[in-house]
């Protein structure tokens, strides 16, 4: 009998029967609030009725229309749907299935518009497991190890982690642009270098918020070398962090965005987003894909941005995310063992620290293994996996929040005794 793969290891041992809003039910019956979300996926929770009713109509009436060989309309539809809530300038898109599919879509069309060979990321960041996004991604070597050589092209900057650093943000801000300006010197020279990849909050690597200055420094180089800014708002976009996207806390002006996960409730579709005239230097062939633009994942996304807006999700996360804050930086206060607690809007990390300051792996994933069995439902980050996260969908209410922060208290009360 086949079986997945032994590599394949699993963050909880539930196994799903169905889901429905912010909860999971197991085989057994049992519920459990997901503050996981698949990952930031399930925007408008498990099913919501109308990204259900908005699939079923559609693959009733075309599941799959490759869209370099026929148009559809969802495509249609929701490519003019997303004209009002992209970027200023973004009117140009392009659509894949996967996030490391649109980080390599936005590699590619920057190589290609500029002329440029290089790219400078950041540490801690997260942009896919494929080849290139793997390259480009430095949360951890869990992702880009054991298959070397990777791809070239690839050098990396400082994030201004303060809290990493020991330092102030303001120390760890300007170190973090002095030590990229001392890259450009020694690495990368600003002529061959085509884009910054950056997420506005760091994912993987352990949900660490940018900050205004340090953005508008990267928007300032970019415009003096002519370098490319691509924004990375896979697991930030569509109202995640309390805005619409992430990039909007830190007023910063991006030339691409890469977009997924939490733009159609579960099915598969990403994308990249440009000006018309930076994307007409993609060179001819170089853009397409078998399932890319998908028509039921394109009903499914136009349903999402519906109740998106119809609902104040993006208000609701902005709300919820600070109650959600709020309460688990005052369990953090209380617990030596956190060393930090930040986020933006239902994106919440609780980094474990030993005594000295060191990361706690063990606390922090023993945290999350009893928060599972009580019915609370988390993953954990960060290059040494000792930040538990919590992602809820953009639907939870006040009283969702409440009871995570419950049974939060009392986990974290059991495993730092």
């Amino acid at each position: 009998m086949a079986k997945l793969s032994p590599i394949l290891k699993q963050a909880t041992p539930v196994v799903v029967d169905h889901g429905e809003g912010v909860y999971l039910y197991d085989v057994d019956g049992r519920r459990h609030l997901d503050f996981t979300a698949g990952i930031g996926v399930t925007s408008t929770g498990h099913c919501h009725p109308k990204v259900v009713r908005a699939a079923q109509e559609q693959i009733g009436k075309l599941i799959h229309g490759q869209y370099t060989t026929v148009m559809h309309k969802p495509l249609l539809e929701l490519t003019e749907r997303l004209t009002e809530v992209l970027p200023s300038g973004l009117d140009s898109l392009f659509f894949s299935n996967s996030g490391s599919e649109a980080v390599e879509a936005a590699l590619r069309l920057t190589r290609q518009a500029t002329g440029r060979p290089n790219v400078v990321v950041f540490q801690g960041g997260f942009h896919g497991r494929t080849v290139a996004a793997a390259t480009m991604t430095t949360s951890g070597t869990r992702f880009s190890a054991g298959f070397s050589p990777l791809m070239g092209g690839v050098h990396v900057a400082p994030f201004p982690f303060a809290y990493r650093y020991g330092w102030d943000e303001k120390t760890a801000t300007d170190f973090a642009l002095r030590e990229l300006d001392y890259l450009f010197a020694t690495q990368t020279s600003p002529g061959e270098t085509a884009a910054f990849f950056i997420e506005p909050m760091l994912g993987e690597g352990g949900y660490v918020p940018a900050n205004p200055e340090f953005m508008a420094g990267l928007r300032a180089r970019a415009d003096e070398h002519g370098i490319l800014l691509v924004i990375d708002e896979i697991q930030t976009g569509f109202g995640r962090t309390g805005k619409f996207w992430g990039h909007e806390h830190f007023d910063v002006r991006p030339d691409v965005i890469t977009i997924a996960k939490g733009l159609a409730s579960g099915f598969p579709i990403s994308g990249i987003a440009a000006s018309q005239e930076l994307m007409a230097k993609a060179w001819p062939g170089s853009q397409g894909g078998t399932y890319g633009g998908n028509a039921v994942a394109c009903a499914a996304a136009l349903a999402t941005l519906e109740v998106i807006k119809e609902e104040g999700l993006v208000e609701n996360a902005a709300a919820r995310g600070r109650q959600l804050l709020d309460g688990v930086r005052a369990i953090g206060d209380k617990t030596p063992a956190i060393g930090d607690v930040r986020g933006l809007g239902l994106l919440v990390g609780s980094e474990f620290t030993t005594a000295d300051g060191k990361p706690d792996n063990a606390t922090a994933q023993a945290a999350q293994k009893l928060a599972a069995e009580r019915g609370l439902l988390m993953l954990t980050c960060g290059a040494y996996m000792n930040v538990v996260r919590m992602i809820p969908p953009l639907i939870v209410t006040s009283e969702q929040i409440d009871e995570a922060l419950e049974i939060w208290t009392d986990v974290v009360a059991t495993v730092t005794k």
